[in-house]
């Protein structure tokens, strides 16, 4: 699976956040449907234009950006 090709930034799509595969889905939508509670399932069934590797690869790019954040030490 090509997980971070599947994450676009287009400028003047949803104001250059990350996107899904150059759909008007971002990173975000996605994180924040499972973080409410969402299963991959149902989130398939209302974004049917998302493939199941959608959903790894914003995971994916969510664990990318974590692990390159700064960490700040007492």
């Amino acid at each position: 699976m090509d997980t971070f090709g599947r994450i676009t930034i287009e400028p003047g799509k949803r104001s250059g956040k990350p996107c899904v595969r150059g759909l008007r889905v971002t990173v975000y939508d996605v994180l924040s449907m499972l973080a409410s509670g969402m299963a991959h399932e149902e989130i398939l069934e209302d974004y049917p234009e998302l493939e199941p590797e959608d959903i790894l690869a914003c995971l994916a790019y969510a664990a990318e950006r974590e692990h390159r954040s700064v960490s700040v030490t007492a």
